[in-house]
């Protein structure tokens, strides 16, 4: 990978830490009913998920996601199934693993896994929510909004946002996921898909003037 400051400004560099900082909320872990390890490009969600289990947080372990444009390529059979397989590999046994393979929103990956769990005969009280580290507010925004009945524990892979952009290759592409997400924090709850999140004015700022720069590959119209 090249020098990140090749491509992205140093003040571009500083705002795109605002939200990454601001994605992550921070929760103290605990042990929890089960986990959902939420499906996406990024492996590091099953390594993550894997390694949470064996400190013994929590039983069950549910990978949610079917495909999209950005994953088919790299998991043609789903990216819960290949989840599953990380995760096997790394020492969590199959019988500690439930699969939910169709699921193609973050909404989905919440409705899914709790209807998948209910059919197990498990309802939780608890439950820890793995993903990218960029996702942990917009997971946590959605959850709380389509399944409030539970507590909601969120967490990720325990990167800094230039070891995450070693681990993608790819610095472009993360900032505008960056700001994609925030997009979605900030517009998501005006459709009902999540609640609404407070987005403090220096990170408003960072976001609408990364919006600027060109980085909105991952904008929604």
């Amino acid at each position: 990978m090249t020098d990140i400051q090749q491509t992205i400004t140093e003040d571009q560099w500083r705002k795109a830490k605002l939200i990454w900082d601001y994605h992550q909320m921070g929760h103290d872990l605990a042990p929890v009913d089960v986990a959902i390890g939420l499906g996406s490009h990024d492996l590091g969600v099953a390594a993550a998920s894997a390694g949470l289990y064996r400190t013994g947080l929590f039983p069950v372990l549910v990978f949610t996601g079917g495909n999209s444009p950005t994953t088919r390529a790299r998991f043609p059979r789903g990216e819960a199934v290949h989840f599953r397989e990380h995760a096997r590999e790394l020492g969590v046994p199959d019988d500690a693993i439930l699969v939910e393979p169709n699921a193609a929103n973050t909404g989905q990956n919440i409705t899914l896994s709790r209807e998948l769990l209910a059919a197990n005969g498990i309802i939780p009280k608890t439950v820890l929510l793995v993903s990218k580290p960029y996702m942990e507010r917009r997971s946590f925004a959605t959850a709380r909004k389509l399944w409030p009945e539970v507590e909601i524990i969120c967490a990720s892979e325990p990167l800094e946002l230039d070891d995450y952009l070693k681990s993608i290759g790819d610095e472009k592409l993360v900032l505008d996921m960056l700001v994609g997400d925030l997009q979605r924090v900030i517009e998501y709850p005006k459709n009902g898909f999540a609640i609404a999140q407070d987005v403090p004015e220096d990170v408003r700022d960072a976001y609408e003037s990364l919006i600027r720069d060109g980085f909105t590959s991952r904008l929604i119209s």
